[in-house]
């Protein structure tokens, strides 16, 4: 009965989103007139004073009618403006992950659980909570003297987090079953990596993982460190990490209370995300400014490593070979990438791609540097990528909305910032060492792994192979055949499957019949 209830609970969110407004806000343009004439039939139901509010503070609300697993589903489909668009994506960026806290007693207890001892063993002090999200809380505690703080998950947030994913699976397939136009941005596969990312998020051994990872590759990077992990006291339920004394990088009078220079901050905000995206193909995913802290040396701290992105060789070279198009306005060069790559199916033209890409260059050149938004280019390369049936790149949208998050950071820092220049050192130096001479012999000595490899595996292969020529003929000499066990099995499991399709179905009827009795 899982289907039934993710049908319950998805018509409970249909009906909050209508209730509170959302669905009347949902854009209808270039939709078909049954889109248009569902939204006006649901917009008497809309309470009077979401008519009045903005979009955003609609959404807000919604959402946090709809419990932390939305507030968690809603930040991710911030980082998906491929999905959304980029006006609703920058109005789910501005949901706040403020929750109630729970008690510490609980926390505590989570925490003894996960460790295996006790608190007074774990930490000389242990205080009550000072930050609450979606997934986890933090409590301030000591060990032996030194500060520390320890993030908690939330209880019972996993089996709220599976219950309503269930949800947004259903919700994926009919969109991809009834909207064909939106099978190029894979639904399905979008709820994978939402469902994947928070996995990850809620297992706090993976983000201490990530940050140590990202500590090791930037131990000798001017300007930019993370927080250390207390590996001991760390485990699935908590992560005990050094605590951050320093200015929140959205305290702009803080900082310079504080004596540091905003435009050097802005500049190695900038290089030092390029260098973790092109030199380690590894990067914070939320470089918000809540999560980027500067100490008493003028070092930037990024924390909370719940969300990172990873990208391979492939498209780093992609990337770097994008920017480098777009600087030197050679658009073909950049289409043909995009081809080379798999990204734009192979029948369309390079040609008219190119022309395309050239609409998106083009308004660049000739501008200050400091006035190009990289949102706008996002939003452009989205329409541009509709027209020619590219496919959704979650690592890739991913990489851009964190770009424009901390391109924007920078320009809270330093309005007239130049995002091009205060890159070109990062970027030019990749370019040269990964798109020149030294790309061609790094190729071979690849290609030559690959060979021995492959060498190695040649045994296995043909035995293998081998075996599977057998099987073949045997089925073409025998037919392909079910003992009755198998063959009862499959007939049970269809006609159950049927059923409970049916049953669904008809809970759904009643359910919106008893709606419109009582509400009417």
């Amino acid at each position: 009965m899982s289907t039934v209830g993710a049908y319950f609970r998805l018509a409970r969110v249909g009906w909050v989103l209508v209730r509170e407004g959302v669905v009347s806000a949902l854009p209808t343009q270039d939709m078909p007139p049954s889109i248009g004439l569902l939204k006006s039939l649901t917009e008497p139901f809309a309470r009077f004073r979401a008519k009045k509010e903005a979009r955003s503070t609609r959404l807000s609300r919604a959402v946090d009618r709809l419990g932390p697993s939305y507030v968690k589903i809603g930040q991710f489909l911030a980082t998906r403006p491929d999905v959304v668009g980029v006006d609703w994506a920058l109005d789910l960026s501005m949901l706040q992950d403020r929750m109630a806290y729970f008690p510490t007693a609980i926390a505590k207890s989570a925490v003894e659980g996960s460790l295996g001892r006790t608190i007074s063993d774990l930490y000389t002090e242990f205080g009550d909570p000072i930050a609450a999200a979606s997934i986890a809380q933090v409590h301030p505690a000591q060990v032996d003297g030194r500060k520390v703080a320890v993030k908690v998950v939330r209880p019972g947030v996993r089996q709220r987090f599976a219950h309503d994913i269930e949800s947004m699976y259903l919700l994926a397939r009919m969109q991809e079953r009834f909207v064909p136009s939106s099978r190029r941005l894979r639904p399905v596969e979008v709820t994978r990596t939402l469902e994947q990312t928070t996995k990850v998020e809620m297992d706090l051994r993976l983000e201490a993982a990530a940050l140590s990872e990202i500590a090791e590759n930037t131990k000798n990077d001017p300007g930019f460190r993370v927080p250390t992990v207390d590996w001991e006291r760390t485990g699935r339920d908590v992560i005990t990490m050094e605590w951050i004394d320093g200015v929140k990088m959205a305290d702009l009078d803080g900082l310079r209370a504080a004596g540091h220079d905003l435009d050097r901050l802005a500049e190695t905000l900038i290089q030092s995300f390029l260098r973790h995206t092109l030199r380690d193909g590894f990067f914070h995913g939320d470089m918000h400014p809540g999560n980027l802290f500067v100490d008493a040396s003028g070092t930037i701290v990024a924390v909370d490593m719940g969300i990172v992105g990873r990208l391979g060789k492939k498209e780093r070279r992609f990337l770097a070979e994008i920017l480098y198009g777009f600087i030197t306005r050679d658009y073909l060069r950049v289409a043909e990438v995009h081809f080379e790559a798999g990204y734009v199916p192979a029948h369309h033209d390079v040609a008219s791609f190119a022309q395309a890409i050239r609409a998106i260059g083009e308004p660049i050149h000739g501008q200050p540097a400091e006035t190009i938004s990289m949102a706008r280019l996002l939003a452009l390369l989205f329409e541009v990528t509709d027209l020619f049936e590219m496919e959704t790149r979650p690592e890739l949208i991913l990489l851009q909305k964190t770009m424009v998050v901390v391109e924007g950071v920078s320009r809270i820092l330093n309005p007239r910032f130049n995002m091009w220049k205060a890159a070109e050192p990062v970027v030019g130096d990749w370019i040269r060492d990964n798109l020149g001479p030294k790309r061609v012999v790094a190729d071979l000595r690849d290609g030559v792994k690959a060979a021995v490899k492959l060498a190695e595996a040649l045994p296995e292969i043909a035995a293998k192979t081998e075996k599977l020529h057998r099987e073949v003929v045997r089925m073409s000499e025998d037919g392909l055949r079910f003992d009755p066990e198998t063959t009862e099995a499959i007939g049970k499991s269809e006609a159950r499957h049927s059923r409970s399709g049916r049953v669904a179905l008809w809970i759904i009827a009643l359910c919106l019949v008893y709606l419109v009795f009582t509400i009417g």
